[in-house]
């Protein structure tokens, strides 16, 4: 007599929870790959990630994904986020200027990134200033520069703000020299660099500017090559929130 084979139980759960369950996972994956990470902000970029790791986790179940968060508790609405077209624009400035400034970001003369703030273009200090200097060394700088003014002008950033932040690392300026301390010597290379864009036809009305001497620093300040990336000039392309 032929044995019958065993039937599988699922546990009192109907077949149809396995196609369902195919059938969801389908659709994350489909929808992932819908989603250009080069046009999201890091704000968006941020919030995909969290929420994929909690439902590995188990924090997100059925029934309670629409229930109020942590930001919903502090006072956050749809309406308050980041909306998709301003990360677009940023998104798109950021690819133009990688492509405008390439042959600089491979000689570590410029760094491109972006925060909460935006867009952040750093300019190392040590490749476009004499030493304990607020002199540009123009005829070595003054390509870029123009292709920076050129990227600020251009349509997709109309009527948006910037700012320059001059930075320098912990060592005490000379006592004997042309600055006092760093506060004047952060804040003079913001505007000699702020005076050549408008030079170059950026209008001097959208901008800000601001001398941080080595209050932000970006990297060791104990060692050379940490001190020589907090000695920078910063052009941020601000994010419509901090305008």
């Amino acid at each position: 007599m032929a044995r019958k084979k065993k039937e599988q139980t699922l546990g009192g759960i109907g077949e149809w929870v396995i196609t369902y369950g195919d059938m969801v996972t389908l659709c994350l994956c489909f929808f992932i790959a819908l989603f250009d990470t080069s046009e999201s902000t890091t704000v968006q970029a941020e919030q995909l990630i969290s929420s994929l790791n909690n439902i590995g986790m188990g924090g997100s179940t059925g029934g309670n994904t629409l229930s109020p968060g942590k930001l919903a508790e502090l006072g956050n609405t749809i309406g308050t986020l980041p909306s998709m077209e301003k990360g677009r624009v940023l998104g798109t400035a950021k690819k133009k200027a990688v492509s405008l400034f390439q042959p600089e970001i491979k000689s570590n003369k410029v760094r491109i990134s972006s925060d909460e703030r935006g867009l952040v273009i750093s300019l190392a200090s040590d490749a476009f200033f004499r030493p304990a200097s607020a002199e540009l060394d123009i005829e070595e700088t003054r390509t870029m520069l123009m292709r920076l003014a050129e990227l600020l002008k251009s349509p997709e950033l109309e009527g948006r703000k910037f700012r320059i932040e001059g930075h320098t690392d912990g060592t005490p300026t000379d006592p004997a020299g042309p600055w006092f301390s760093n506060w004047e010597l952060s804040t003079a290379r913001s505007l000699a660099v702020l005076h050549y864009l408008t030079d170059f036809g950026a209008q001097e009305g959208r901008f800000q500017v601001a001398g941080l001497a080595a209050t932000v620093p970006i990297a060791d300040d104990s060692t050379e090559e940490g001190r020589a990336y907090n000695r920078r000039v910063d052009i941020i392309i601000l994010d419509e929130g901090h305008l």
